[in-house]
């Protein structure tokens, strides 16, 4: 058995019936490059030959079919570019037409008429009948003569890829010339113990399974096999990163708590922090004292506070000569904390300042001199803080806070900001499911703030249709005679040809024919305003000038109104739960009963009704990143499917959580009586990670 990749890391172009033309397309529709890309490319379902529908069965809900009859009336309609191949596939139940778009000369050649056929396809519903376009046709063969395969692998295919003839059965005549030719060119990536152990069929037997299955028994071995070794390996490439860092990484030594800490949480801590704070803090705390580079994820529910314990953990750099940093996504947001944090270390002697992209040239100087020379001590700011000319005397730690809105190269900026590379906080304040957290921050060390700080009291969340909103004003009256104010929140600006929402500058004349000035005072914001501007109707809306907040969904961050009690949402069916559960954080702020009102219209799908009806029953943000997981699946949550971080291609994080957990437990196992993977016995696993090494892999910075 070869124990490299180069058969596998052949370019697919020299595959027998592939040349450069079709590899050119097979690169650009799938991203398929070598014989490795090829074997990896599964199909995304099965057809079983054995069961086949009578036309009579077939219906608008049928997917992908297989049904058999005889082909009749076989004749081109149209000409030029409208020209098109038709034929009638009948059974003693009915018929249903094939047509052909492309391809109708060679199609026509090689149907034979008055034939029987196996037809698959994907059927659908024109005019009252039934066709199916561009099918795979397969002659039924004489009663006796052995059947090829019962078991038909389908694969996702193009219109570009199936002109050149690569529909799921050229795509399978493909990996048909693959597989004959890769009889023993297969390395195995997994160790024979533990094949033994959960007892997996070996690497090359599970890709002949599963693209070409004997029977159903055999494919579930393969595809069994195949999401164990995608989850493994994952796992150990995350967990062994993580274990080399712990093992290697020098980091600075934050062992002594003095005045600026004490001081602060004696004398101006602004409440009591809770049984979860105070739990995190020490996580820490105690990673900043061991010598090694700190990695720590901080999850927390929207108000749950993490910025005291960020700042906590800041004023221990401080107090062991270090200075700290908190970079954040927006300007609002960057404001926010270092008003807060400005007020909270008032009078302290703590040195905080402010850097983004709109401090004025003289004031940006300024800030660089000190900071250079030490005389600052916590730096808040935006992404100005990763440029060259920014330069810290000594940076400790560094807090990101919601990290996931930020690119992998600009958070990796911030640890040459020091020698010594700094500690580092990556904060979010969208929960992330048990599952998601050992996959896609696998090699991170995580803390949860898991309670609300006392006397804070639930959000009531109700839904109302478009035709309540008669009433949904006359309960924002009210909630302004009482002296609040309130959020309403449109997902556009400008009204959109293509969906029908409400679109902001469109609410805020209908808002402001409601609550009349000089009675009202309403506020608007959205992302294409001015800053100047933006700040000003902010300020106006936090020094309780207006009472009403008309905006988008740019308020979903670093707005902390304690006086603003109402959260009106419009069409919150177009929102994920995520964003749902970040707008709902805006109120609930204060001690007064806070509210929550998501607007929709009367048409909701399956799924905008189950987001709704989720936001009703929950204020638990874990519970409803659970839900968003399951209804968005991995690929949406965070920009993941952009950003490259989820890359399975078989397995499922929600259905296969206790594969994921089995395989984390058995990778940490392995690392710790093996760290450097240095035994024979997991030789081929140390090839993987070396493999993995020799490209640049931003995706598992912070």
């Amino acid at each position: 058995m070869p124990t490299d990749y180069t058969y596998l890391n052949t370019p697919i172009e020299y595959l027998r019936t592939v040349g450069p033309a079709r590899a050119t397309l097979l690169q650009r529709e799938l991203g398929i490059f070598t014989f490795g890309d090829l074997l990896e490319y599964y199909p995304f379902r099965y057809l079983d030959r054995t069961r086949f529908l009578t036309i009579n069965q077939i219906t608008e809900t049928n997917n992908y079919i297989v049904t058999k009859g005889v082909i009749t009336d076989i004749k081109t309609v149209g000409e030029g570019r409208k020209m098109r191949l038709t034929a009638y596939l009948r059974d003693n139940t009915g018929c249903v037409e094939l047509v052909w778009f492309q391809g109708i000369k060679w199609v026509k050649d090689s149907i034979k008429a008055n034939t029987e056929y196996l037809v698959l396809g994907r059927p659908t519903l024109f005019n009252g009948t039934y066709n199916i376009a561009h099918p795979d046709l397969e002659l039924v063969k004489p009663e006796g003569d052995a059947v090829a395969q019962s078991f038909i692998p389908i694969y996702s295919s193009s219109e570009k890829l199936k002109s050149r003839g690569l529909s799921t059965k050229g795509i399978s005549k493909m990996m048909a010339v693959l597989l004959g030719d890769a009889r023993g060119k297969i390395p195995e990536t997994l160790p024979q113990y533990l094949l033994d152990r959960f007892g997996l069929m070996g690497r090359e037997q599970a890709m002949f399974n599963i693209h070409f299955p004997k029977d159903r028994a055999a494919n579930e071995k393969a595809v069994r096999r195949l999401k164990f070794e995608e989850i493994f390996l994952m796992q150990l490439e995350y967990l062994y990163a993580k274990t080399e860092r712990q093992q290697k990484s020098t980091g600075l030594v934050f062992n002594h708590i003095g005045d600026n800490f004490n001081n602060f949480y004696n004398n101006n801590l602004p409440f009591e922090l809770t049984g979860a704070q105070k739990r995190v803090v020490r996580e820490i705390y105690s990673d900043m004292r061991t010598g090694k580079q700190m990695n720590r994820l901080l999850q927390g529910d929207v108000g749950s506070g993490k910025t005291l314990v960020a700042l906590l953990c800041m004023l221990i750099a401080c107090d062991n000569g270090c200075q700290a940093c908190i970079m954040a996504p927006t300007e609002i947001l960057a404001t926010q904390h270092f008003a807060n944090i400005s007020r909270f270390l008032e009078n302290t002697g703590i040195s905080v300042e402010l850097l983004t992209g709109s401090t004025k040239p003289s004031q940006k100087k300024n800030i660089k001199e000190r900071l250079q020379k030490g005389e600052i001590n916590i730096l808040i700011g935006t992404h100005a803080l990763i440029e060259k000319d920014v330069v810290f005397a000594n940076l400790g730690l560094v807090v990101i806070d919601e990290q996931h809105r930020f690119g992998v190269e600009q958070r990796a900026k911030m640890w040459t900001k020091n020698s010594v590379p700094p500690h580092v906080l990556v904060m979010t304040a969208t929960p992330i499911p048990r599952t998601l957290a050992m996959t896609v921050y696998g090699d991170l060390d995580c803390s949860i703030i898991d309670e609300l700080p006392p006397g804070r009291k639930p959000i009531k969340t109700i839904h109302q249709y478009d035709n309540d909103r008669l009433k949904v004003f006359g309960f924002m009256r009210r909630q302004i005679e009482a002296g609040h104010q309130i959020y309403v929140v449109y997902p556009l600006i400008k009204e959109s040809e293509k969906m029908d929402l409400k679109d902001l500058m469109d609410g805020y004349e209908s808002i402001s024919r409601a609550f009349p000035q000089p009675q009202y005072q309403i506020s608007m914001v959205h992302g294409q305003l001015k800053s100047d501007v933006k700040d000003y109707e902010m300020e106006r809306f936090k020094k309780g000038e207006t009472h009403i907040m008309v905006s988008t969904t740019v308020i979903e961050v670093g707005v902390d109104v304690p006086n603003a009690s109402v959260m009106v949402i419009e069409n919150a069916e177009r929102f994920g739960l995520s964003q749902l559960h970040q707008l709902r954080g805006r109120v609930g702020r204060g001690a007064e009963q806070s509210y929550c009102i998501l607007m929709t219209s009367q048409k909701l799908t399956t799924e905008g009704r189950a987001r709704i009806k989720t936001m009703v029953d929950t204020t638990d943000g874990f519970k409803i990143a659970e839900a968003d997981l399951k209804l968005r699946g991995p690929g949406d949550l965070q920009g993941l499917q952009q950003s490259g971080v989820i890359d399975l291609k078989l397995a499922d994080i929600v259905q296969d959580e206790n594969m994921i957990r089995v395989a984390r437990d058995t990778v940490n196992e392995i690392l710790a009586a093996d760290p450097q993977l240095t035994a024979e016995q997991n030789s081929c696993l140390k090839r993987h990670i070396n493999k993995k090494r020799s490209k640049i892999n931003w995706g598992r910075i912070s």
